[in-house]
């Protein structure tokens, strides 16, 4: 081997072993990196998100059949059927839910003590429903106390559960996102190297043989060269959809979300107001609790609203959102009314002003949610588009990293026999 390092077959030799060596694991830090990613960007579609959107609707879920159950309450001793049936489809998804969450939580312990403590409490709530709508069909006032128990337990365990829980599926996504963005640093790194290392070879060559050009190191070089710039342009690529997967897509979603849980909450509350009639007061005992809730989550949805209009990007995403503010300002319009006439004393006529069913505050509340749920429809569509757009080059950098890195050392084998087979 030493006296072969001092002779220049010797050193072509090496050389080309060298050469060929680089361009192998070029390829094969390619396939490993991109391949790596492509799993995470499909994770984005198929998995995180999907799972990030499921907890949301765990918690959509649960505040509807909150406010269901407190709109057939209101009814009174005959519960319209479709509040019930809406109660019962609400808890019915938050449960089938719960059991696929359960299935692909991935091992986090948190996740898994919030989909436990979701599942424990579920039954206790419904209990307590039970209890109230069987005291109300009675006449008995206990039916209110029960109901009002029944908002305390979803309100202070449930939902905040149920908010950790797309918190928890929201970072993983995030973290997967993060994932199939990150640049393949080794890959460039090894590819710069081969490359600089195939191109100083060939002038090496020319300055000792006087051959202009190399037919082998060329094609070697061609197919590198080609192999970077497509590791280059396909991630790149793949990040602005990404990046355009989230702003069009993921963060109009979570405003969407907010605005959606917020609009379910400030229901809930309104119901609640006219079921207690002034008997549950704020810590200072000064206003009513539900009466003080309802504001404050209308000022959330407000504000959920606003950022929502202002990241839709097309007609199809912004007017829902826009029809969904103009039926807000509508339902407060309504609230004013209906609380006035509670404070008059008319209690039936308050009744048909907030569960009526014509210009009544459910009417509008119904209202904004179908115009939310359009806008949410939509967005996911843009969400899902983007993402899968994102995968497309990352899948199939890694069959084509392998192709053309045989193609280079193949090239590279036949470049150097070249210039051997003159010294024979």
């Amino acid at each position: 081997m030493r006296a072969a390092a001092v002779t220049e077959p010797g050193r072509l030799r090496a050389l080309g072993g060298v050469l060929a060596v680089l361009l192998l694991a070029f390829g094969a830090v390619t396939a490993l990196e991109v391949s790596s990613r492509a799993e995470a960007a499909d994770d984005v579609v198929h998995r995180s998100q999907p799972l990030s959107a499921d907890a949301a609707d765990i918690y959509r879920s649960l505040a509807d059949a909150d406010t269901a159950a407190a709109g057939g309450f209101l009814a009174g001793p005959e519960e319209p059927a479709q509040v019930r049936t809406r109660y019962e489809k609400d808890i019915a998804t938050a449960s089938r839910l719960l059991v696929r969450a359960a299935a692909a939580s991935g091992g986090s312990a948190r996740s898994s003590d919030d989909i436990a403590l979701l599942n424990e409490s579920l039954p206790r709530y419904t209990g307590l429903v039970e209890r109230a709508r069987a005291a109300n069909r009675q006449g008995l006032p206990l039916g209110g106390a029960y109901l009002r128990y029944a908002n305390q337990q979803m309100s202070t365990t449930l939902l905040p559960a149920a908010e950790r829980l797309y918190e928890a599926e929201s970072g993983r996504l995030g973290q997967d996102e993060g994932s199939a963005r990150a640049w393949p640093l080794v890959s460039l790194a090894v590819g710069v190297v081969a490359l600089a290392a195939l191109l100083w070879t060939q002038r090496r060559l020319f300055l000792r043989t006087n051959r202009v050009v190399n037919r082998g190191l060329l094609a070697a070089t061609a197919a590198a060269l080609v192999l970077l710039l497509g590791l280059v342009a396909g991630h790149a690529y793949a990040r602005s959809m990404l990046t355009e997967a989230r702003e069009r897509g993921q963060d109009s979603l979570t405003a969407l979300n907010d605005a959606r849980i917020n609009s379910l909450k400030a229901r809930a509350n309104e119901n609640l107001a006219v079921v207690s009639r002034g008997a549950v007061l704020t810590a200072d005992g000064r206003s009513d609790r539900y009466e003080t809730e309802y504001g404050a989550g209308m000022a959330r949805l407000g504000a959920a609203l606003t950022e929502a209009r202002g990241l839709a990007d097309d007609g199809k995403g912004g007017a829902p959102v826009a029809e969904a503010q103009t039926k807000v300002a509508e339902w407060q319009e309504r609230h004013k009314e209906a609380r006035a006439t509670d404070d008059a004393g008319d209690y039936d006529g308050t009744l048909a002003k907030v569960i009526g069913p014509e210009e009544s505050t459910g009417e509008s509340f119904d209202e904004v949610d179908a115009a939310l749920e359009r806008a949410r429809d939509h967005e996911q569509g843009e969400f899902t588009r983007a993402a899968e757009s994102a995968g497309a080059p990352l899948a199939w950098l890694p069959g084509a990293a392998a192709g053309l890195v045989l193609v280079a050392a193949a090239g590279t084998v036949a470049g150097v026999n070249r210039r051997l087979s003159e010294y024979r």
